[in-house]
């Protein structure tokens, strides 16, 4: 029986390790994730629309793949992806698209942090974003997936990764995940579908001014875990 959990650990690292080794040596690929990374980075909803257009026929393929990338990588903002897919899908195949492929993300993230650890997923996701969402799990319980989803504030990404190291069983976290993000990709949807010009804007700075609260999170969390590992050694 312990044999399965090693196994799982092994291929995940060697998936990890072999995805790393293409983007370092096949410039073409580091040039593209990095391009993705900088436009979905950029806060212009725009450029992301822009950007996925670019892939023409295969824009909605390209559009799925990117909200799964943004949904491995906590940093990245998701909703310039929602926001955009309604602009370019219409805002009901947008949500569709974006809900989706989120759930996907939500699921690998689940997967990757129950098969490679807490020790491994803090050097991979960072320790401060998993310790932010550690006081919700500590709070609501079972409930913490439900609650989370529903908070703008709290990082989509950290909650799965941090489901994925507690002994939550998958089927309740994706029902939950389900069901969590179905208001905010509606809104979201509706917003990237529906406004234009100063008003989409305003509504993609009002996100922006969350996704930094965010960040601003974490770091204070890494900020004051290092203060208290500091004066551990001190005392």
């Amino acid at each position: 029986m312990k044999k399965k959990p090693n196994m799982t650990r092994l291929l995940i690292l060697l998936v990890m390790a072999l995805l790393l080794i293409v983007y370092l040596s096949v410039p073409s690929v580091n040039a593209f994730i990095t391009h993705a990374a900088a436009v979905l980075g950029s806060a212009n909803v725009d450029a992301v629309i822009e950007y996925i257009r670019s892939f023409g026929g295969w824009a909605m393929a390209f559009s799925f793949c990117l909200m799964v990338f943004s949904s491995l990588i906590a940093p990245l903002p998701a909703f310039m992806i929602t926001l955009s897919n309604a602009a370019i899908f219409g805002w009901w195949q947008g949500a569709i698209l974006s809900w989706s492929s989120a759930m996907v993300g939500s699921a690998m993230c689940f997967y990757i942090s129950r098969g490679l650890g807490r020790d491994v997923v803090e050097r991979f996701a960072g320790k401060g974003a998993l310790s932010s969402v550690e006081s919700y799990f500590e709070k609501y319980g079972t409930k913490t997936i439900l609650v989370c989803r529903l908070l703008p504030f709290v990082s989509f990404d950290a909650v799965s990764y941090f489901a994925g190291l507690t002994p939550m069983k998958f089927l309740p976290f994706f029902i939950a995940t389900g069901i969590g993000q179905t208001p905010a990709t509606i809104v979201y949807s509706y917003v990237g579908g529906m406004l234009t010009g100063g008003a989409r804007i305003m509504m993609t700075g009002l996100l922006c001014l969350f996704a930094i609260s965010i960040l601003v999170t974490i770091v204070k969390q890494i900020y004051t875990d290092a203060q208290n590992r500091k004066a551990e050694k001190d005392a």
